[in-house]
């Protein structure tokens, strides 16, 4: 079942699909391409099925290994990527500075973190372009901010209306899918919209270049262009 996009995912309550968004050029992203959430490990039996029968095959996990329970019992049919975007292990000096900073796991994190580390968005973002055949589902814990980040920066490339980008964030904190930490991450915006915060980054980051710089190639946009938008789509 799908709600301006949600998805009916047992025990999953921020997954959603990111098909039928508004590209600039015109046409729109492709439903069944690429799904966000929150953590697969919450998926009991039922939401396996429905997974599957979405059309998934694909599986990239964002977490860090701390984060992460066994992979064991999942259907043969998925496969899983586990790729840590956070990226701990490198530039201690980010971390002195982000671990603690009530923005962190908020938009205001999105532009300093492609900034230094251009190379793990870049890395999930090929790995969706180049998925095996089916859908790709993208998942962080809460399914929010990691997820958020690489959400943006896929939707970006292929160019979808920055509005409904930074609006599809938005959604996050709607309904079923509110997260028990709403209340701090809004405080940490500085009263700016979690909306308009990711307009912000948006309208201040190139992207482009960003991922360039972490190795992100024509041929790795071209592919997830083709991938997630509609025949017909400019």
């Amino acid at each position: 079942m799908v709600s301006k996009g949600l998805l009916d995912w047992p025990d999953c309550v921020n997954a959603r699909d990111l098909g039928g968004l508004p590209l600039a050029a015109g046409g729109a992203t492709r439903h069944g391409a690429l799904v966000r959430s929150d953590s697969a490990d919450r998926l009991d039996a039922t939401g396996w099925d429905a997974l599957l029968a979405h059309g998934v095959r694909t599986v990239i996990d964002l977490r860090n290994d701390d984060e992460r329970a066994s992979i064991d019992g999942r259907p043969a049919a998925v496969e899983t990527l586990v790729l840590a975007h956070d990226g701990l292990d490198e530039h201690p000096d980010f971390w002195a500075t982000w671990w603690d900073d009530p923005r962190f796991a908020t938009p205001r994190y999105f532009a300093p973190h492609l900034d230094r580390f251009p190379h793990r968005s870049a890395r999930v973002l090929q790995a969706i372009a180049h998925a095996r055949p089916g859908g790709v589902l993208v998942h962080c814990q809460g399914g929010r901010d990691r997820t958020g980040l690489i959400s943006m920066l896929a939707l970006a490339v292929v160019g979808v209306t920055p509005e409904a980008i930074a609006a599809d964030y938005a959604r996050s904190f709607e309904g079923t899918a509110r997260q028990p930490t709403d209340a701090k991450v809004l405080a940490a915006l500085d009263g700016a919209t979690p909306q308009a915060a990711v307009l912000d980054v948006l309208k201040t980051t190139n992207i482009d270049d960003a991922l360039a710089r972490g190795g992100f190639t024509a041929r790795d946009a071209a592919a997830l262009r083709a991938r997630l938008t509609s025949p017909g789509s400019a």
